[in-house]
């Protein structure tokens, strides 16, 4: 590829034929600001906030579209392209409902942060205003377009990634705003809950509803025992909303702050994704050895993928694992074997998780019971709201114990448990555990790393009892529609098959810490946070799900044995069809 040389404020750079001015730039040394631009995801040009000047241009170019040219020289931070930024933020601020003390978002806006940096007056344009009603009807997000600047980022992860395609740009002009087809609410429209609309969104017009208040309220109740179980992802991400950099893991001070906080028992639930494993484990084998049984077998571990199937592919529900999520899984465990063995009525136990993602939200309202006849879960928390809540309760996160373990008897999880949270996850360790399961030998060698990274689509093979396996593993839904077309097509080869709703998996979930547009640019940002549970899992004395000891424990004083009876009463789901509009 040709190589072409410019100079950047002055500073010669060479970059490749193609290279976009903004990219030039960073290699240069020099920040360009963007409100709608994302790497790999929406290039736009809407917000007209990266504007730079280049010598013999009589009009500022964008940064975002503008390809470089050879010998070009650009200027990207002269008194012009200075003025013309803050007269452009200044008019997003009079459309804009500025109420920043009262935002979910104050501190993590992107359009707050430049309007500090560039000085602007958020009255200087005051005047027509557009007003809309908060959509807040779905169980798990909220949609305020008073807050939105059009960036059109969340259109472009909804359509462009997810391929859902719920939202657009409706209207024309002053009356633009982002809505769904014949401006329905999100509860009336196939959106997903997959949340990545919020973690791409600038300000605060998307985030997820709110549920501390039934936490706190929970936590207040004396006639109820409140335990809480976390995700594997949540460790690798909850750091960043104290200041640690992405990629630090803080189980132990997670841990810490929950019991702070007041829970009467804090849980992994990396114990249920074990258990998971040996049902789901369990179920493939069956399908395997069985001529008749639905094959590629799904994973059913992600609520947005769920969701997406339900509305998308229902001829192919049969295909799912009837396994009930980790999430799930460990409240049924709860409200049953747990309920009992500590002698409290499952009514009077509430079971509350923090999760990465807001689709466990919708997840713990579908229509799923467990022997004792009550909801598996009572609340469910994003990584983003459990921050909010050791803030608000005056917990001082950095100066908590790192090494607060989990509480026994069920707070035992394998590292096979663990890397559920990254995309491949699931399978690594769904195959330790088939895999030695089969030919009754152990494994040399247990990591697969084939289906490792964040590439969003994997494949290998595998031998297993003298059967060759196709295996697949797809992040992001719209790589899950490519795979769900070819079995629809009668085209696909695999026998086994994971999906996560969330590009990078669960590390990236719709309910993680947000990270604002020039650090994405920058850092891959589910690879990084995914580090933190292979580094664990690498560590890990534990590392396959069939070899912990309280899931042994679990099938011996209560499930009996997998795919059983009154594992299936309690551990298992079933699916429905739903329809589009």
């Amino acid at each position: 590829m040709k190589n072409i040389n410019l100079k950047v404020n002055g500073v010669d750079v060479t970059v490749p034929e193609g290279t976009r001015i903004l990219d030039a730039a960073i290699k240069a040394g020099f920040k360009i600001p963007t409100l709608c631009y994302m790497k790999d995801l929406c290039n736009e040009s809407s917000c007209r906030v990266c504007v730079v000047e280049i010598k013999g241009n009589r009009k500022l170019m964008t940064a975002c579209s503008t390809v470089v040219a050879e010998g070009m020289e650009v200027l990207t931070n002269t008194p012009k392209v200075r003025a013309a930024r803050k007269i452009t933020l200044e008019l997003m601020l009079s459309n804009h409902h500025k109420e920043c003390l009262s935002c979910v978002r104050s501190g993590k806006c992107e359009l707050q942060d430049l309007s500090a940096e560039y000085g602007c007056d958020a009255k200087k344009y005051d005047g027509a205003m557009n007003s809309y009603d908060v959509d807040d009807c779905t169980e798990y997000l909220v949609r305020d377009n008073n807050k939105c600047i059009l960036c059109r980022r969340c259109v472009a992860a909804c359509n462009k990634v997810q391929t859902v395609g719920v939202i657009d740009a409706n209207n024309r002009g002053f009356a633009t705003k982002i809505a769904s087809p014949f401006d329905r609410s999100l509860s009336e429209v196939p959106c997903v809950a997959c949340g990545q609309c919020i973690n791409v969104c600038p300000t605060g017009a998307l985030c997820e509803k709110d549920g501390t208040k039934l936490v706190e309220k929970l936590l207040e109740d004396p006639k109820k025992t409140v335990v809480v179980g976390t995700a594997p992802s949540v460790r690798a991400a909850l750091g960043e909303e104290f200041g640690y950099p992405i990629g630090t893991d803080t189980e132990g001070k997670m841990v810490a702050a929950l019991k702070a906080m007041g829970f009467d028992k804090v849980f992994d639930v990396d114990m249920a994704a074990d258990m998971t494993i040996m049902e789901e484990g369990t179920e493939f084998i069956s399908r395997l050895n069985d001529p008749n049984a639905k094959l590629p077998m799904i994973t059913s571990c992600s609520a947005g993928w769920i969701r997406f199937i339900e509305f998308n592919f229902p001829e192919l529900l049969p295909n799912l694992s009837t396994c009930k999520s980790p999430q799930q899984m460990f409240g049924a465990i709860m409200k049953t074997y747990y309920a009992k063995k500590i002698g409290v009525d499952p009514k009077d136990l509430a079971v509350v998780t923090v999760m990465p993602c807001i689709a466990k939200k919708f997840e713990l309202t579908r229509d799923d019971k467990n022997a004792a006849g009550v909801p598996d879960i009572d609340a469910s928390i994003t990584t983003r709201e459990l921050a909010r809540m050791i803030k608000n309760f005056g917990i001082d996160f950095k100066s908590l114990d790192p090494k607060t373990q989990f509480d026994d008897p069920i707070g035992k999880g394998s590292s096979a448990g663990l890397i559920f949270g990254a995309t491949g996850g699931v399978m690594e360790a769904a195959l330790r555990t088939v895999a030695e399961t089969v030919t009754g030998e152990k494994l040399d060698n247990i990591d697969f790393k084939a289906v490792r990274g964040t590439k969003g689509i994997k494949e290998a093979t595998l031998t297993l009892g003298g059967k060759q396996i196709n295996i697949c593993v797809a992040s992001g839904l719209g790589n899950a529609r490519e795979i769900m077309d070819d079995i629809k097509a009668g085209k696909s080869k695999y026998h086994f098959i994971e999906i996560m709703a969330c590009p990078g998996g669960c590390v990236n979930g719709g309910g993680q810490p947000i990270v604002d547009s020039k650090t994405r640019n920058l850092v891959d940002v589910a690879k990084t946070r995914a580090k933190v549970l292979y580094k664990k899992d690498k560590k890990d004395v534990l590392r396959k799900s069939h070899e912990n000891p309280v899931v042994k424990t679990l099938y011996d004083e209560y499930f009996e044995k997998p795919n059983s009876h009154v594992a299936h009463e309690t551990l298992h789901t079933s699916y429905v069809a739903r329809k589009k509009y």
